[in-house]
C-alpha cells in the first residue's frame, strides 16, 4: 500500500513514513492511502475505526459518490473524472472515473483511492507554506480543498467535450456522415456517463453544506458550499450541453432526410417524364401494321421522326411546367 502521511501545525508540515507515527502526531493529520487489503490498510482501519463497508465503496468503482455518517468520522466519497482514450474503440473518447473516499474526523483526514490521483501533491505543496491555515481551520477544511480540486477538474472535462461538439456542429450541415453521427452518439454517451458521477456528487455536498454534520465546522460551511455551486454550475453545463448534442443529431437527420428528399424528387420527375413516353412506345410496339385500323404513320415516310420529334416535346413541355410549380 501506498501511503502519504503528513501532520499541518502552526509551524509547518511535518512528514511520516509510518502510519503510527502519523497517526500520533500533533496538528491536524492528513493519511492519504491505496485503498487495497494490506495489513497495513487493516491498521490504518483500526487506527481511526473505519468501517470495512466504506472502504469495499472506495474500491468497488461503480459505487455512486454519496456521504455517511459514523461515530467518530464523515465519509465521503467522490470521484475524479477525466475523458480519455477509449480501450475499446480506435479514436473515440470515453469518461474515465476514479472513486477518492474521505473520511473526516475530528482532528485527522484520511483519503483512500484505488488509482494514482493529482491530490496529494498539489495539496501537500499549496498547503506546506499555509500549514496555519490548516491547522487553524481543521481537517474540514483540507477536505475541501481537495473535494474542491476534485470538482475543478470537472470543468476541464466539459471543455473538451464542448470542444467536440464544436467541432460536430461544423461538419453536420456540411457533410451528414455516418460517421458524425457515431461522434454525437459518443458525445452523448460521455455526458450521460458524466451526468451520473456529477449528479450524485451535487446531493452530498449539499449534505455537507448544511451543518448537519458535526465534523464540518459552521465557520467552513460556506466552502462546501461553494464547491456545491460548482457542482450545480456542472450538472446544469452536463444537461445544456446535452441539449447541444440532441439539437446537432436532429440537424443531422434533417440533413439526411432533406437529402433523401431531394434524390426521390428528383427520381419522381425523371419516372413522371417516361410515364407518357412509355405510353407512346407501348402503342408503337403492338405490331398492327396487317390490319384494317392499322396506324397511318406506319407507312408515312416521316412517321418515326415525327414520332421521335413529339415525345422530345413532351419531355420539354413537362418539364417547363415542374419548373413553373418549383418542384425542379
Amino acid at each position: 500500500m501506498t501511503l502519504h502521511a503528513m501532520a499541518y501545525t502552526a509551524t509547518g508540515v511535518e512528514r511520516f513514513d509510518d502510519l503510527g507515527s502519523a497517526a500520533d502526531a500533533e496538528g491536524e493529520t492528513w493519511i492519504h492511502a491505496d485503498a487495497v487489503e494490506s495489513a497495513e490498510m487493516g491498521r490504518l482501519r483500526e487506527r481511526f475505526d473505519i468501517h470495512q463497508l466504506a472502504v469495499e465503496d472506495v474500491i468497488h468503482t461503480e459505487t455512486r459518490p454519496k456521504v455517511e455518517e459514523f461515530d467518530t468520522h464523515t465519509f465521503v466519497l467522490l470521484k475524479t473524472a477525466r475523458l480519455g482514450q477509449s480501450e475499446a474503440v480506435e479514436f473515440e473518447k470515453e469518461i474515465r472515473t476514479s472513486p477518492v473516499g474521505l473520511f473526516i474526523g475530528e482532528d485527522w483526514l484520511v483519503t483512500m483511492s484505488t488509482s494514482d490521483i493529482d491530490i496529494v501533491d498539489p495539496s501537500t505543496s499549496r498547503w506546506a507554506k499555509n500549514s496555519d491555515r490548516v491547522a487553524d481551520r481543521g481537517s474540514d477544511f483540507l477536505a475541501y480543498r481537495i473535494m474542491d480540486a476534485i470538482v475543478d477538474d470537472y470543468f476541464a472535462v466539459l471543455d473538451e467535450i464542448e470542444d467536440d461538439i464544436e467541432s460536430v456542429e461544423e461538419r453536420v450541415v456540411d457533410d451528414p456522415s455516418p460517421r458524425i453521427l457515431e461522434e454525437l452518439n459518443d458525445v452523448r454517451r460521455d455526458l450521460l456517463a458524466f451526468r451520473k458521477t456529477a449528479w450524485p456528487a451535487r446531493e452530498a455536498l449539499s449534505y455537507l453544506s448544511r451543518g448537519d454534520i458535526p465534523q464540518v465546522a459552521d465557520e467552513n460551511e460556506k466552502y462546501f458550499r461553494d464547491v456545491y455551486d460548482h457542482l450545480v454550475q456542472v450538472v446544469d453545463l452536463i444537461e445544456t450541453y446535452r441539449d447541444l448534442s440532441s439539437g446537432s443529431r436532429d440537424i443531422y437527420l434533417n440533413s439526411v432526410s432533406q437529402s433523401t428528399n431531394e434524390v426521390m424528387k428528383t427520381l419522381t420527375v425523371v419516372a413522371t417524364i417516361f410515364i407518357p413516353l412509355t405510353f407512346v412506345v407501348g402503342i408503337y410496339g403492338m405490331n398492327f401494321a396487317d390490319t384494317p385500323l392499322a396506324m397511318p404513320e406506319l407507312y408515312w415516310e416521316y412517321g418515326y421522326p415525327a414520332v421521335m420529334i413529339g415525345m422530345g416535346l413532351v419531355t420539354v413541355l413537362m418539364l417547363l411546367y415542374f419548373r413553373r410549380q418549383d418542384w425542379i
